[in-house]
């Protein structure tokens, strides 16, 4: 059980900040807000010995050539990246989307725009909520499907500055849930799942930094089932504070496809990703934590 609790105390920890910083930091430029929420997060690195150690392992697996100062520099650099992300967050409701810039976006934004089902493929790579923001604030729906949280105010807290942008959230584990993500494939828009942790849901091990990873294959299933367009799609935040929205070639798929494939195909750009800007991933997160009760790799 000290794997929930501490989860649960991590979230109201999370909670606490958001709500502390939720008035002044929409009120403040975000060039300041960034800076403070850099020191903040610098102060985590000092306090937060758990996370930077796990952290650490994690990108010795991941980059077993680095030596330990290039870990502790990225590592570091992270905890930076997070506490500038966490003052983003409560300034979105400010975004003017021009402050963003799309790369490979078009063909995608008119398929949507058309009718067609759109997933999104992800991972917690920059400021993942302001990359569904931002798509949003372009006039497209987007939908999220979020995890079950163990502090219910956090998730709340998110939906709603999801809901300035018109964002629709779906919390996966409810039985509306696959209701919900059924209406709104049927939609025009995008479906959005981000699919690089180890989570309580059906899923595949596939390659993830050379080793097999347990990965959710429900994206990827649903967007095979309907016979969506399937894409992967990140942000990173750029030296001079701009943001960049990556959309990779659009993938057609078939009723007869391999829903394990496709994970592991957009796992493997969420890693070239992760390689691009390795400062600006959770490292903190067990990625390779072994489910046997989900894990479904051996059974199709």
């Amino acid at each position: 059980m000290a794997g929930p609790r501490l989860r649960a105390f991590r979230e109201r920890l999370l909670l606490g900040a958001l709500r502390g910083i939720s008035a002044m930091g929409r009120r403040m430029p975000l060039r300041t807000g960034r800076a403070l929420g850099r020191a903040l997060g610098s102060l985590a690195w000092f306090v937060a010995r758990r996370d930077r150690r796990k952290s650490m392992e994690n990108m010795k697996i991941a980059f077993p050539e680095w030596a330990g100062a290039q870990r502790r520099r990225v590592c570091r650099a992270m905890f930076r990246h997070l506490g500038a992300s966490l003052f983003e967050i409560v300034w979105l409701p400010n975004l003017d989307v021009g402050t963003t810039m799309f790369e490979g976006f078009d063909r995608v934004l008119e398929m949507a725009r058309g009718g067609r089902s759109v997933v999104a493929f992800t991972g917690h790579c920059g400021n993942w909520e302001w990359l569904a923001y931002s798509v949003a604030k372009l006039g497209v729906p987007v939908t999220v499907l979020q995890r079950e949280r163990s502090e219910a105010g956090l998730g709340d807290f998110i939906t709603s500055i999801r809901r300035h942008a018109g964002i629709e959230t779906i919390d996966r584990g409810t039985t509306a849930a696959g209701r919900e993500l059924v209406r709104a494939m049927r939609r025009p828009g995008f479906v959005a799942f981000l699919i690089d942790q180890s989570i309580r849901a059906e899923s595949a091990k596939v390659p993830f930094f050379g080793r097999p990873a347990l990965t959710p294959i429900g994206p990827a299933t649903l967007a095979i089932r309907t016979g969506a367009v399937a894409f992967a799609l990140f942000i990173e935040r750029r030296a001079d504070g701009t943001q960049l929205v990556r959309c990779l070639e659009p993938i057609e798929t078939r009723r007869d496809d391999d829903p394990i494939a496709l994970t592991a195909r957009m796992t493997a750009e969420i890693e070239k990703q992760i390689r691009r800007v390795p400062e600006q991933w959770v490292w903190m997160h067990d990625r390779w934590r072994d489910r046997p009760k989900w894990d479904v790799s051996n059974r199709r």
